[in-house]
């Protein structure tokens, strides 16, 4: 479980945050995002759509190269650690129990709905927009971790399909975690990862996926979250300027 608990934690750190980005992005570590004007249904369709666009990217490639080699670190413990907690299985089974529904997609699409709904219904603008981040980050979420289960192909250490790698409810659980950081902020949002971790463990309890697969699915999770909710907003660039006898180096605020 520390294994675990240690490498989600470097995910969670590799999730939106100012840490770990180039010099020249010199950004507030919770800084909110802008409401947007409009939060309605062609919105939404429309931000997926450029959400897909922003996939590509410096940052999604740190995150994902530190996920697979976090993953890769803690391959030789996938069957150890699956054992210890079947072997704790009534100890275990109470306190695992909701995992596997709260990190399930029809849950997490409902509670994104009912939450977008609640900020348009109630004429709350930033919890229109927490909720279209979050109804977006399911559908970034599932572009993403499809492809990689049918291309990888591995098997479940249950038996049941070939689509363990990456695990889907680690990659849900931390993409909404990650929204949840932006918009709360990092204090906010340790409950959301401390749930997401959550999640993730109860996968290996149920011996529905391998340490592995939970990890790099908290990686893709976490790239998804970035992506929804990093593009387009403020930074700060360093600007070199020309001077009489040297350079000076100056601050501009820019969008991305």
């Amino acid at each position: 479980m520390f294994i675990l608990a240690s490498a989600l934690f470097c995910l969670a750190l590799a999730a939106p945050s100012s840490q770990g980005l180039p010099v020249e992005k010199v950004e507030a570590a919770d800084e909110k995002p802008p409401t947007p004007p409009h939060t309605g249904f062609k919105a939404l369709l429309t931000n997926i759509g450029t959400d897909v666009k922003h996939l590509p990217s410096t940052e999604s490639v740190v995150i994902a190269a530190v996920g697979g080699a976090l993953a890769g670190g803690v391959h030789p413990f996938d069957n150890t650690v699956n054992v210890h907690l079947r072997n704790h299985y009534d100890a275990y089974n109470t306190f695992f129990a909701p995992g596997k529904y709260y990190g399930d997609t029809p849950e997490q699409i409902a509670l994104s709905i009912g939450t977008w709904a609640l900020g348009r219904v109630m004429d709350k603008p930033k919890l229109a927009h927490l909720g279209m981040d979050l109804l977006r980050v399911q559908a970034v979420t599932e572009i993403l971790v499809e492809p990689i289960k049918f291309a990888v192909g591995r098997r479940r250490p249950d038996g049941s399909n070939y689509q363990s790698f990456p695990s889907g409810h680690s990659a849900i659980t931390f993409a909404t975690a990650a929204v949840l950081q932006r918009h709360l902020g990092w204090r906010n949002s340790l409950v959301a990862y401390g749930v997401a971790s959550y999640v993730a463990a109860s996968r290996l309890h149920d011996n529905r996926h391998y340490l592995s697969d939970v990890v790099f699915g908290a990686a893709v999770g976490s790239i998804a979250g970035r992506t929804v909710t990093e593009h387009g907003r403020d930074s700060w660039v360093l600007v070199p300027t020309a001077l009489p006898g040297g350079v000076a180096v100056s601050l501009t605020r820019t969008g991305f």
